[in-house]
């Protein structure tokens, strides 16, 4: 890429984050766009307007609330787990600050003021552009100004464990107070136990758990609750529920207009075919039939699919933290016990899969996953030579007159590239999350931290590893062919290069990425074409507006991406380190706003993601400290092995910190625990939140949206009916 086509990208992208930005202002201010911009204000019972002095909003509100708003406000508006979100934001933003302070003026003066004969490569064209002249590229070998470049790597080493431990112990904190809060939490009272052995007395497994667990905890031990096989009753209570929803939107219909006929519609296939009946009437019937078919479907569920895994409730949190960290039998297959998520995190067709069915679907999956990145290697590496315009010449000739157009040329050189790495990587993420759960796991936390390790690691090995290799592989084919242990040379001249591409790739992320994000344009079009056009109930606007949660399936191993990146790249080519600060200083303010007005935060695991970020961003200075490794020894620095230590002590660094910090985020501290409650728990209330819905009767039901409406889940569901009327009348 020369250098017209990276001015032409950054001031592209950052021309349509302005216009994003002023869409975004202009948009959030309307009265029937709340619901878009500010769900979770909604949510809570706040007005949307709340500070303005107007009946509309500043458009600019938001960055000043985004600055001024504290850890607490996010922890009550958002839970822990976002807090811990913007601790690694923070701590990345604060690694290539520092690092920046140091690196700039040190670094790039001593590369651009190198004296350094033009290299000419065998196409007669000049081997370095004006952006390789601010690298590694272009100093001497056997220089000693390459003693700089070795001081800037020991200072971004030391300063990432610095910011990583202070966030590892804040992080410690956070969850220490979100535990030991003195509000009830149901999940602390209960621990979860899998793998229960076949009954060697005949007890029905009912009778096989309460004595067991009632023998050892004979004072604290309340009940339990088996785990049974729901698919059948799931399927009815599902169908069941659809019947009354659409009831509801048939007579909300009739009430609008009640001199218009009855509602009817077709019941064949998609409703486009088939007889045509009376909706009411139709549903009516249905609902009659079913409610009979769920309750026997219920007794038969309970009675007679009992699976070998239960829920444990005792009256004390201390007992229940106590006996989620103790071995309760001498095999490692039988008696598993774990701590108990929250009820809606819980994958209840995972939980009775024995041991061994675990550990072997963890091999099948990890296998699955090792294909994955070797088969999304290929056609990785092959977008990343195919769409550089010298490829694209030489594989398409007949494009090349339209290719020589300096405006073409320079626009399809700033985004081709990038566009088509970003379009191909959205295709992965739920298949990743899918294979996570297709290996036991318990929870839907869980599973998420899973997939997100796999999508950092496929992301390390195919995007900037393999955009790496693919593009100099494909360039050099011949000569490497030629001269086959000339590859180390040619990867290692190449990553200089390489820095403008993901220069650009960066700041694609962050402008129009962040720019997107902030302005909500697609939700935004498609919640007023589902209201126009399908939503007929209160019910329906509010499920076409309700935001989801932020995604860290897929949010975190993408910031871990661009972490990586800037960090492997930080010394070789220091330019892109304002990049990377960019990045997180702005997504730290955009998705501030995000989480305190837009996302509703669907579980809490207390910041069970950070020991994984902690990890990939070690792995991440690993990577960058062997890179510098390769490439010095390529610039032939005789005093090389000065970088050994680094990698060396990145592991003890990693290993004094899970040693110190890991086992309280498996396991819940007796101390943090021991604190008193405010009042004294409704164990019957705690053991029926856990109960799965497809399993309750409607009383049930309705009582457990009002706790989780306590719980911060729904919290003011009426006034939130209320705002969405008065939002629909604005319209």
């Amino acid at each position: 890429m020369d250098l017209s086509s990276f001015i032409t990208s950054l001031t592209t992208s950052f021309l349509i984050f302005v216009i994003l930005m002023i869409l975004f202002g202009w948009l959030c201010t309307k009265p029937g766009n709340t619901v878009v911009y500010y769900p979770n204000r909604i949510l809570k019972g706040m007005d949307p307007w709340e500070g303005s002095r107007s009946k509309t909003r500043n458009p600019f509100s938001w960055i000043r609330e985004a600055f001024s708003s504290s850890e607490d406000d996010v922890i009550a508006l958002s839970g822990v787990d976002s807090a811990v979100y913007f601790v690694f934001l923070g701590t990345a933003f604060g690694i290539f600050v520092l690092s920046g302070i140091v690196l700039l003026p040190l670094c790039l003066p001593l590369a651009t003021t190198e004296k350094i004969a033009r290299v000419v490569d065998s196409t007669g064209k000049n081997a370095f552009n004006d952006l390789d002249k601010l690298s590694m590229a272009h100093l001497k070998e056997h220089g000693s100004r390459l003693w700089a470049f070795v001081l800037a790597c020991y200072w971004v080493s030391f300063v990432t464990y610095f910011l990583l431990w202070k966030a590892y112990k804040h992080v410690s904190d956070l969850r220490a107070a979100a535990l030991m809060s003195p509000e009830v939490k149901a999940e602390q009272f209960a621990i979860l136990v899998r793998d229960i052995p076949k009954s060697s007395e005949d007890l029905s497994r009912q009778e096989q758990v309460d004595t067991y667990f009632k023998t050892i905890y004979p004072d604290t031990f309340y009940k339990s609750l088996i785990v049974t096989e729901n698919k059948q009753a799931n399927k009815i209570h599902e169908e069941l529920q659809l019947c009354k929803k659409k009831l509801t939107r048939a007579e909300t219909i009739k009430e609008m207009n009640p001199e218009a006929p009855t509602p009817t519609h077709k019941i064949g296939f998609l409703g486009l075919m088939g007889k045509k009946v009376d909706s009411i009437e139709y549903y009516n019937e249905k609902i009659t039939e079913l409610t009979p078919k769920l309750e026997a479907a219920q007794k038969e569920t309970v009675k007679e699919k009992q699976q070998a895994a239960a829920v444990v409730f005792f009256t004390n949190r201390i007992t229940a933290a106590a006996a989620a960290q103790s071995v309760h039998d001498r095999m490692v297959d039988t008696w598993t016990v774990l701590n108990a998520p929250e009820p809606r995190q819980i994958l209840w067709t995972n939980l009775s899969k024995s041991f061994y069915a675990r550990e072997i679907r963890q091999y099948v999956v990890y296998f699955i996953v090792f294909l994955t990145i070797c088969f999304y290697m290929i056609p990785i590496g092959l977008i990343s030579a195919f769409t550089t315009l010298p490829n694209l010449k030489k594989l398409l000739p007949f494009l090349k007159p339209i290719l020589d157009q300096d405006m073409i040329r320079t626009v399809l050189g700033a985004y081709l590239p990038q566009l088509a790495l970003i379009i191909f990587l959205a295709l992965l993420p739920k298949f990743l999350l899918f294979l996570s759960k297709a290996e036991g796991i318990p929870t839907v936390s869980h599973a998420e931290r899973a997939a997100s390790g796999k999508y950092f690691y496929f992301s390390v090995l195919n995007v900037f590893i393999g955009v790496t290799i693919g593009g100099t592989l494909f360039d050099s084919f011949k000569d490497i062919q030629e001269k086959p242990d000339s590859i180390v040379d040619k990867l290692a001249t190449s990553l200089p290069g390489n820095a403008t591409f993901f220069l650009t790739f960066v700041a694609l992320k962050f402008f129009v990425g962040y720019g997107l994000e902030l302005s909500r344009i697609i939700p935004l079009i498609v919640f007023h074409l589902k209201r126009k056009y399908l939503c007929k109930t209160e019910s329906d606007i509010k499920e076409a507006w309700i935001p989801g949660n932020l995604g860290y399936a897929t949010k975190i191993p993408n910031d871990m991406l661009i972490l990586t990146i800037v960090i492997c790249y930080s010394v070789i080519a220091p330019l892109i380190i304002p990049f990377g600060a960019i990045y997180f200083g702005l997504g730290w303010l955009v998705f501030r706003n995000q989480v305190l007005n837009v996302y509703v935060p669907s579980y809490e695991s207390y910041g069970k993601m950070w020991p994984h970020i902690h990890v990939r961003i070690v792995s991440s200075l690993l990577l960058f400290q062997l890179t510098m490794v390769g490439y010095f020894g390529v610039k032939q620095f005789y005093f090389t092995p000065v970088i050994f230590p680094l990698p060396i002590m990145s592991i003890i660094f990693a290993f004094v910190c899970s040693k110190k910090f890991y086992r309280f985020f498996e396991s819940s501290a007796l101390e943090v625990v021991s604190h008193e409650l405010k009042e004294t728990p409704n164990m019957d209330r705690v053991f029926r939140s856990f109960i799965p819905p497809c399993l309750s009767t409607e009383e049930e039901n309705e009582e457990e949206q009002l706790l989780n409406a306590e719980r911060g889940n729904v919290k003011q569901y009426d006034n939130a009916l209320s705002q969405v009327s008065k939002i629909g009348a604005n319209v």
